[in-house]
């Protein structure tokens, strides 16, 4: 083909020369390569056009793109064809950032729930040990030096490759990552040499874009079975259906949980001594081995937290020994986090699926809470056959449901509680919000002692509401503590 480049020259001209690689033709500078991406509802090849008339040098597309551009082209622009273009924006993304041999070791931690928290427990153990740790995940992107909103919690491979230099630059020694499935099936990890990984659990959530478990599953375990280096060290959960299944399929991987196991591979069990507003007390077993740690995280979801990062942190070679820093880990910013409400407990969540929901709910009643009120609502233009089920959960684990708004979208508020309310028809007691502000000033006036708890699920550490395609400021932890000021008579237990 006429001005035709391979891929393999362009991976090499940018291992010897700075060029801009771009899939947003709109940041295109002149001599940038752009890659036309197909997307879930948008092909890249649409601005083609646009990328040239910003000054782009090479256009790396398929090969029907490609064929188009015969003859069109001025003689100083090249074009590349690429079958797998997401794959191509990932090896790119690494030969533009010289990301192919890394002194840093990359850690990547998935499944449905327990993410966030598990990333932020191997940064802070690897820290105390005296690690330059960065993290990637739901909350933000930081190392040394620097941090950042995520918009996304695994970001594309222009992002991660990047990010992954400045880290490097800036000393850290390991990278802890979130990998959505989304981010899997994407392709956006494909070129990264993930030296561990850990399996949290799955549950039903994402099926309005995988469709089946099945599917979801298996976008799961392929960080286990194609990503990582081949003597990656790997921590599954044992405990969770789908994990006995990946152990099955990964006999060389650490299990780890709380039931005995039923296979032969090695395992770290866990035994919860003590759950209560406290904290917790565990007692580890590990190959003739075993040790405390108490912490003051609360709920046995937790607990499962505690053991995924101590199974992956065995499997990279730490000892037990290393482990009582994780006793000073106090929580993530809205994972079961304490709110200040004029004395009484309330607690903000971002639990979203029906599992996590369960989890939440039962952490707090075996704490010790003898009326739990529960504030939730379901996500707009996703997976509408969780939303019933989040709803049986509440009306089985909580006392009180409040219904309301959590990030609608461009879906009708009411007609996504419509679908909730089925849910909920055995609740002992129930209301209908869909101003959230409004449905938290209800569920706080309904915490009447000591002895009650709210907890605000959903939202978590967002400080927003997605309303028709826009984003409002919104916090729960503020209204919150908004509410509380403003109203003397929600307070004085």
């Amino acid at each position: 083909m006429a001005g035709a480049v391979s891929f393999a020259e362009l991976e090499d001209k940018l291992e010897n020369e700075v060029c801009g690689v771009q899939t947003d033709s709109r940041r295109i500078q002149a001599g940038d390569i752009f890659l036309a991406v197909p997307g879930e509802t948008e092909d890249g090849a649409k601005y083609i056009d646009d990328a040239l008339a910003r000054g782009a040098r090479v256009i790396v597309a398929c090969k029907e793109a490609c064929q188009a551009l015969l003859g069109k082209l001025p003689d100083d622009v090249f074009v590349c064809e690429q079958e797998d273009m997401r794959e191509a924006v990932a090896r790119l993304a690494r030969a533009r950032f010289h990301t192919a041999h890394l002194p840093l070791k990359i850690l990547g931690v998935t499944g449905t729930n327990g993410k966030t928290t598990a990333t932020y427990l191997m940064e802070a153990l690897l820290t105390a040990l005296g690690e330059k740790v960065g993290v990637m995940g739901t909350v933000s992107y930081r190392w040394p030096g620097f941090s950042m909103n995520a918009p996304l919690t695994t970001p594309d491979p222009l992002v991660i490759h990047e990010n992954l230099a400045k880290m490097q630059k800036a000393g850290v020694t390991y990278c802890v990552m979130e990998v959505s499935s989304h981010a899997i099936l994407q392709k956006r990890v494909a070129c990264l040499p993930f030296a561990g990984a850990a399996f949290t659990n799955l549950t039903q959530d994402h099926l309005d874009f995988h469709k089946t478990m099945e599917s979801y599953f298996a976008a799961k375990a392929k960080l286990f079975c194609e990503l990582p280096l081949a003597d990656k060290a790997m921590a599954v959960n044992g405990d969770d259906a789908y994990g006995r299944r990946l152990l099955q399929m990964c006999p060389q991987a650490l299990g780890f949980g709380f039931a005995k196991p039923d296979h032969l591979s090695p395992f770290l069990q866990g035994e919860i001594l003590r759950q209560d507003t406290q904290g917790l007390s565990l007692r580890m077993h590990y190959q003739g081995r075993s040790w405390l740690l108490s912490s003051p995280l609360i709920g046995a979801f937790n607990a499962a937290n505690l053991l995924t990062v101590q199974a992956l942190a065995l499997g990279l070679g730490f000892s037990e020994q290393d482990f009582g820093a994780l006793g000073n880990f106090c929580g993530v910013r809205g994972r079961l986090e304490r709110v200040e409400a004029n004395g009484r407990h309330v607690f903000v969540d971002y639990a979203h699926t029906p599992d996590a929901l369960e989890n939440v709910l039962k952490a707090l009643r075996k704490a010790g809470f003898q009326r739990i009120v529960a504030l939730f609502g379901c996500g707009g233009n996703r997976d509408r056959g969780k939303r019933p089920l989040m709803g049986e959960a509440v009306a089985k684990y909580a006392d009180v449901a409040v219904l309301t708004s959590d990030n609608p979208r461009f879906e009708d508020p009411m007609a996504i509680i419509e679908d909730v309310l089925p849910g909920l028809a055995k609740a002992r007691e129930k209301y209908v919000e869909a101003d959230r502000r409004l449905a938290t000033r209800l569920a706080l006036g309904l915490v009447h002692d000591a002895h009650d708890c709210l907890l605000i699920a959903g939202k978590g550490h967002e400080d927003y509401q997605i309303i028709q395609g826009k984003r409002h400021h919104y916090s729960d932890q503020e209204v919150v503590s908004e509410l509380s000021r403003a109203d003397a008579s929600i307070g004085n237990c």
